[in-house]
């Protein structure tokens, strides 16, 4: 009885052994820090959401999980449009990324910039936060990511060094610095602009010397990056595309860490990307629209197009749309029109 006893002790305390050097080594796969890929840092939003995501995840792991921010996609030398084949092949094992600068390697992602789209933020919701938003992630994770959740760049408005922009015509013959998507090419061309593409690093000073007269981003930008001091002393808002960010994982990155702990990264993500909309949102949703009052004080002349004049831009674009159709794809194109025009304004 007695040799029973310590048999089952040596038993029990060998299996505890190897409970414990599990453990060590699922604690030892896992890195010491992770990097996180980010376009824009803080203060901006887009980076603000991703340190949200870190603090998070290193709060709600009690330290397992440490990362550290990478801005200005510092990781691939500042091109922006290597980013997703970065994140999959593990270069970079987190990202809070663009929807258009991921849109040449995931077809479907250009959905979103498709030129009038989404009229109002409620249009957004409806693609993000619904079957389309899903379907969307879907074809993610075939492509070796784990996406988590969305996030929110802002619509892109637009600024130039000339005059006050309020129909189609008004752009002709204007030189336009726009991302490096051929879609966007395609939409200012439409317009009867000469669209240019190029870095943000080399649109400052094209901006600032007059070789690039105007181009578009989100106006949550403007004030931080100085555009009226290169030049921009007219806005147009216009809403013709927005930008939802992503919140994403490698794979093999993701897949190495536990249950558990895949569950916090995941919630964490879905809160800090609900944070950081809310801050894209800010000083444009509310009725007096600060921020543009932050713009206009700038000296600059802030032009706020009318139904009528909005929809002469949409008509202009309409061949640009029905052309990309097929490129995203006829039946999720379709899913996200019949969700936007359900969505609840």
């Amino acid at each position: 009885m007695k040799l029973r006893r310590t048999l089952l002790t040596l038993v029990a305390a060998a299996a505890a052994l190897g409970a414990m050097s599990m453990n060590a080594t699922a604690q030892t796969a896992y890195k010491a820090e992770y990097r996180l890929s980010l376009v824009l840092g803080p203060p901006l939003p887009w980076g603000t959401g991703g340190k949200i995501w870190a603090d998070l995840i290193k709060e709600r792991t009690q330290g397992r999980i440490n990362i550290k921010l990478y801005p200005g996609v510092s990781l691939i030398q500042g091109d922006q449009t290597r980013e997703f084949s970065a994140l999959r092949q593990g270069v970079i094992d987190m990202a809070v990324g663009s929807t258009i600068n991921w849109s040449p390697q995931v077809k479907e992602l250009n959905l979103f910039s498709l030129p009038f789209l989404m009229p109002d933020y409620a249009a957004i919701d409806a693609l993000t936060q619904g079957d389309v938003g899903r379907k969307i992630f879907q074809t993610l994770e075939k492509s070796g990511v784990v996406p988590l959740a969305w996030g929110e760049n802002g619509y892109r408005e637009l600024t130039n060094s000339k005059k006050p922009i309020r129909s189609p015509g008004d752009l002709k013959g204007m030189k336009i610095r726009v991302v490096g998507s051929p879609l966007f090419a395609d939409t200012f061309t439409a317009f009867g602009a000469n669209p240019t593409q190029m870095s943000w690093a080399d649109a400052q000073p094209a901006l600032s010397s007059g070789a690039v007269d105007g181009q578009e981003n989100p106006l949550q930008l403007f004030p931080v990056l100085k555009l009226h001091n290169v030049g921009q002393k007219f806005v147009t808002t216009w809403g013709y595309v927005a930008d939802p960010l992503i919140f994403v994982v490698n794979r093999e990155i993701f897949d190495s860490w536990t249950k558990a702990d895949q569950a916090i990264v995941r919630q964490a993500a879905i809160d800090a990307g609900a944070q950081e909309i809310a801050l894209a949102r800010k000083g444009l949703i509310e009725t007096d629209k600060p921020l543009l009052k932050e713009v206009a004080g700038f000296g600059v002349t802030v032009t706020q197009l009318t139904p009528a004049e909005r929809d002469a831009f949409v008509q202009a674009t309409r061949p640009v749309y029905q052309k990309w159709k097929s490129t995203v794809g006829v039946d999720l194109v379709a899913a996200a029109e019949k969700a936007i025009a359900a969505r609840k304004k």
